[in-house]
C-alpha cells in the first residue's frame, strides 16, 4: 500500500515538466526524441517519475542532464557537455537509428552526449536511482552516468578514487564552477579551487585519511549514511552516521555547491517537496579559497560570505566578486618623470593570504614594513605579522579575514592623477 502511495504521489506532480510519466518498463527505443518545447516531451523519466533524462533550463534557453523530477525544485545531478552553450527550444535529443544520442540544434554541428560507450547504443534507461544507462544489443550496461559525476552523487553511487566533483556556477547555470571535490588515490578526500595541484597549500577541507589505501571511495545509503570504504570494504570515516528516514517518502543527495561547501540533502517526497541539509563540509562559508577571486577577501558577516576588494581595488564585474577585484590606477605611476611618488599605503587588517612573497625583510614596526615596500617599486603589497615583512606583488589569492590573525596586508594605493577614481578615495586615511 506504501509503494502503491507514494507512486501515485510522485507521478501525480508535474511540476510544468513537459513529460510524460514512462511506464513500467521505461525502456529507451532507437529513434526516441525529446524537444524542451511544451508542445512536446522533454524528458525521459525514471519508472515512478522521480528522475528524468532530458532538457532543464540554462541561461535564455537549455542544457541535458538528469534531474529530480519528482520534486517541486527541480535540482540537476548530473550535466552533459556543460560548457557547452545553452541551446534553443527549436533543439531536439536523439536515440538515432544507428545507435547514437545526439544533440541536434541547426545549424550548428551535432554534439554527442555519450563520446567513450564501447559499442553501439540499443537502448537506454532512465532508473529510479538517478542512473541514466544505456545498453549494446545483448542488453548488457556499456555506459552510466553514475561513472561521471558531476555536481553530484546519489543513493548508491561511489565517488571512486581519482575521481572528483565539480561545482556549478551557481544553483541555475550549470556549467563549470571553481571548486573541486576530489577523491584521491591515497585515500584522503580533499577540497581544493579548480586549476590547482592536489596538494596540501591548495587545499580548504580533508577527510584526513590519507594513506588509508589507493582504492578508497565516497558513498551514500538510503538512511542518508555518507562514509567513505576501503578496498577491503572496511569503513574507514563516517561523514554522517546515517539512520535518517530510509522510507521512500525521502530521498538523499550530496552535492558540491556552487559556493565551494560540500553538503549533505534530503528531499521529502511530498506535495512540498522541502529540501533540508543534513550535514555540511563546514560552517565557515569564507572557507572555500577562491571565493572571492583575485585581489578580494571574504568577510563572514552574520554567518554569510561577503567579498570586499583591497584598498585601491574595483570589483572586475559588478555583483560577481568570484570574477575578482582589478586595481583602479596603473602600476605605470609608481613614480613619474622626476622621481616624485605616486601611490600611499593602506591596510587591510587580520586578513590572511596565499604565501607568494619574493622577498622578506627584516623588520621590526609596521611602519618599517609599510616603508620597505613603499620605496620598492617592485613591492606591490607586503604582509606584516609579529614584526615579519613579505614583500609580495599581485594578484593576492585566496584571502579572507580571520579576526584570530594578527596579519596586515599593506597595500599600495596609486593617488594623484594616476588613479581612475576621485582624489578623496586614494587620499582616505590608513587603517591602524
Amino acid at each position: 500500500m506504501v509503494a502503491i502511495s507514494f507512486l501515485f504521489l510522485v507521478c501525480s506532480f508535474s511540476f510544468h515538466l513537459h513529460a510524460v510519466a514512462q511506464p513500467r518498463n521505461s525502456t529507451i527505443r532507437l529513434g526516441s526524441s525529446l524537444t524542451p518545447t511544451t508542445t512536446g516531451k522533454s524528458a525521459w523519466l525514471s519508472p515512478s517519475g522521480l528522475y528524468g533524462f532530458g532538457f532543464y533550463s540554462q541561461g535564455k534557453g537549455y542544457g541535458v542532464g538528469v534531474f529530480l523530477a519528482g520534486v517541486p525544485q527541480r535540482t540537476v545531478v548530473w550535466t552533459a557537455n556543460r560548457d557547452d552553450p545553452p541551446v534553443p527550444s527549436t533543439a531536439s535529443l536523439v536515440l538515432t537509428t544507428d545507435g547514437r544520442l545526439i544533440l541536434q540544434s541547426p545549424p550548428r554541428r551535432d554534439v554527442y552526449i555519450i563520446t567513450d560507450a564501447s559499442q553501439k547504443i540499443a537502448a537506454a534507461s532512465m532508473l529510479d536511482t538517478g542512473n541514466f544507462v544505456v545498453y549494446n544489443s545483448d542488453e548488457d550496461k556499456i555506459w552510466q552516468s553514475f561513472q561521471y559525476p558531476t555536481t553530484s552523487i546519489l543513493q548508491g553511487q561511489p565517488l571512486s578514487a581519482g575521481k572528483e566533483l565539480v561545482s556549478s556556477v551557481s544553483e541555475t547555470d550549470h556549467s563549470t564552477g571553481i571548486f573541486r571535490l576530489k577523491m584521491q588515490h591515497d585515500g584522503n578526500l580533499v577540497q581544493y579551487p579548480v586549476d590547482t595541484p592536489d596538494t596540501a597549500p591548495y587545499s580548504y577541507w580533508s577527510s584526513f585519511t590519507d594513506g588509508q589505501g589507493d582504492d578508497v571511495s565516497l558513498n551514500l545509503d538510503n538512511d542518508g549514511h555518507l562514509y567513505m570504504l576501503n578496498s577491503t570494504g572496511f569503513d574507514i570515516k563516517d561523514l554522517t552516521t546515517g539512520g535518517y528516514d530510509d522510507t521512500n517518502r525521502t530521498i538523499y543527495l550530496m552535492k558540491i555547491d556552487s559556493d565551494g561547501i560540500f553538503r549533505l540533502y534530503s528531499y521529502r517526497l511530498d506535495r512540498n517537496g522541502n529540501r533540508s541539509v543534513i550535514w555540511s563540509s563546514t560552517s565557515n562559508k569564507c572557507a572555500p579559497k577562491g571565493l572571492c577571486g583575485l585581489n578580494g577577501y571574504c568577510v563572514d558577516v552574520d554567518r554569510e560570505a561577503n567579498c570586499i576588494c583591497l584598498p585601491g581595488f574595483a570589483p572586475v564585474i559588478e555583483r560577481n566578486f568570484t570574477a575578482g577585484c582589478e586595481r583602479n590606477f596603473s602600476s605605470d605611476s609608481c613614480k613619474n618623470g622626476d622621481g616624485k611618488i605616486q601611490y600611499t599605503i593602506q591596510a587591510a587588517e587580520n586578513t590572511v593570504w596565499e604565501d607568494t612573497g619574493y622577498s622578506e625583510v627584516t623588520s621590526t614596526t609596521r611602519e618599517e614594513c609599510e616603508t620597505a615596500c613603499y620605496e620598492d617599486c617592485n613591492c606591490e603589497a607586503a604582509m606584516f605579522n609579529n614584526g615579519k615583512c613579505t614583500r609580495q606583488r599581485l594578484p593576492l589569492r585566496y584571502g579572507r579575514r580571520d579576526l584570530s590573525n594578527s596579519n596586515i596586508a599593506l597595500i599600495k594605493v596609486g593617488i594623484s592623477s594616476s588613479i581612475n577614481e576621485p582624489r578623496k578615495h586614494a587620499d582616505e586615511p590608513k587603517d591602524g
